[in-house]
């Protein structure tokens, strides 16, 4: 096991890169930063915890194909050995968080995120004040309120959003989409095999253009009567909608 302390006032980011295992982030107060890994101790020692700037990394070092097994995202590839990291940072950090298969849990205050993995469930809690990417090939994704875009790729596995405050789009395969609230901007949901459902905040209107080829197609909003406005002269959420296979639902938020 390694386990290190940083003083880290001004902290703007953290980065994460391991290859397997699992993946813990928790912002809290203070300017002091905390990360613990722990695994086989070879994988441990192969990989490099360090503070670059205002950047805290961690970063394995050790063979990509250990195991004979390399995964690739676009650019990102590697494979092979188990590592588990607990990270406790200040709140406010862009987190950044590339593996090939881990499941990675944050919770806090982050100034933005970032994720791409091949395996594994992304569950994030608490706030994401700017914007939210997060690619993935396999796994569910979970995110609380994001104050600004969300971009999500997903092959297979569930995605649900909490709310956006700016424009979203979610791209998935394989998997059921579920937005919980949009109060104004654009959203763009694709789903070959899944239902996908999109909740409208109270006082907007929509402008829907949505088909399913084998699935039911329904609004329980009233439509903006053009794109851009609405009756009541509130925000407008303009969503673009498209599955195969599975209902398309626009409901309003609870």
């Amino acid at each position: 096991m390694s386990e290190q302390h940083f003083q880290t006032p001004g902290l703007r980011g953290l980065e994460i890169t391991i290859p397997a295992g699992d993946v813990d982030v928790t912002t809290i107060d203070g300017d002091e930063s905390h990360v613990v890994v722990e695994g086989d101790e070879k994988l441990v020692d192969q990989t490099i915890v360090e503070l670059r700037g205002d950047q805290l990394v961690v970063d394995f070092h050790g063979k990509r194909n250990m195991l004979g097994i390399t995964i690739a995202i676009g650019d990102f590839s590697f494979g092979g050995g188990r590592l588990h990291v607990r990270a406790r940072v200040p709140h406010g950090v862009k987190a950044r968080i590339a593996t090939a298969s881990a499941d990675m849990t944050l919770q806090g205050r982050f100034a933005a995120i970032e994720t791409k993995t091949a395996s594994g469930d992304l569950a994030v809690s608490g706030e994401v004040e700017s914007n939210a990417v997060v690619k993935t090939v396999s796994g569910d994704v979970r995110l609380g309120p994001v104050g600004g875009d969300v971009r999500i790729q997903s092959v297979s596995g569930d995605v649900g959003l909490h709310s956006a405050g700016g424009s979203l789009v979610v791209k998935s395969v394989s998997g059921d989409l579920r937005v919980e609230s949009i109060r104004e901007g654009h959203a763009e949901l694709t789903s070959i095999s899944g239902d996908i459902e999109v909740c409208i905040a109270a006082g907007s209107s929509v402008d829907v253009d949505a088909t399913s080829v084998s699935g039911d197609l329904s609004s329980d909003v009233p439509l903006a009567s053009a794109p851009g406005e609405s009756d009541g002269g509130g925000p407008v959420v303009i969503v673009r909608g498209k599955t195969v296979s599975g209902d398309f639902k626009v409901a309003r938020a609870a």
